[in-house]
């Protein structure tokens, strides 16, 4: 059976959550691991697909003005200091301690956004505290991502939203601008080491773009209402696979 069969379903699929909540990775990457690309070929597919999806919600997002240029901009510049020193700290020290830590909080967060009836719903700081937040969220975050990686977008949008006080659907548009510059940065990167299959990279692609138009749409007509069921999907199984990494 041709694998493309099996991923581009998938790919809308895992385009469709990350557009709305972030973490979307979480189900492309595997299924891209599952049927059978080695680790590099994965994940510079996997960053090709999403590019192209992150570039339609973001751009649907934009229409709305649901994202905060300015946070979203010092966001991204923090973000790749944050992952350099992420990266770095990865070559040298075991990822243990984190998986326990996210065995902890990731429960923690699902049980907060659960029983905190006006999530999503916070008051925006004034511009110079909010750009200071924004920087420090890109730094924590960004070394996340560089240390470990999976649910990244659904934190930015966490973080967005409880600490910086932008709404629910302003936090994932911007949280979308950073998941952009991200995946731009780590995609080049592939292309030019040729790790991308044009024969694989490109019907996801479409795929990814299908997905994320309609999760984006839906995200934008519905809000909380579809965004905070999603969030919790995206945090079962990234708490499923921070469990099997340590189990």
């Amino acid at each position: 059976m041709n694998i493309l069969w099996i991923l581009c379903p998938i790919i809308a699929f895992g385009a469709f959550v990350d557009s709305i909540a972030g973490g979307g990775g979480l189900i492309t990457l595997t299924a891209y691991a599952a049927v059978g690309l080695p680790p590099q070929a994965a994940l510079a597919n996997n960053k090709f697909s999403s590019s192209a999806g992150t570039l339609i919600a973001t751009f649907k997002y934009f229409q709305k003005s649901q994202i905060s240029l300015a946070i979203g901009t010092i966001a991204v510049i923090f973000s790749f200091l944050g992952s350099s020193i992420g990266s770095a700290l990865a070559a040298r020290y075991a990822a243990t301690y984190l998986y326990y830590l996210l065995l902890f909080l990731v429960p923690a967060l699902s049980l907060f956004m659960l029983f905190k009836p006006d999530f999503g719903q916070g008051k925006e700081r004034s511009k110079g505290i909010g750009l200071t937040l924004g920087a420090i969220s890109g730094l924590v975050v960004g070394a996340y991502d560089g240390f470990f990686g999976p649910g990244t977008g659904m934190f930015f949008t966490i973080i967005f939203t409880s600490v910086l006080g932008l709404d629910l659907l302003k936090a994932c548009g911007t949280a979308r601008v950073v998941n952009f510059a991200s995946n731009i940065a780590a995609l080049m990167m592939f292309l030019l080491h040729g790790f991308v299959d044009f024969s694989i990279a490109i019907p996801c692609a479409v795929s990814a773009v299908i997905g994320s138009y309609i999760g984006s749409s839906l995200a934008l007509k519905v809000g909380a209402k579809v965004v905070k069921p999603v969030m919790l999907l995206v945090l079962s199984l990234l708490l499923v696979k921070v469990a099997f990494e340590v189990f």
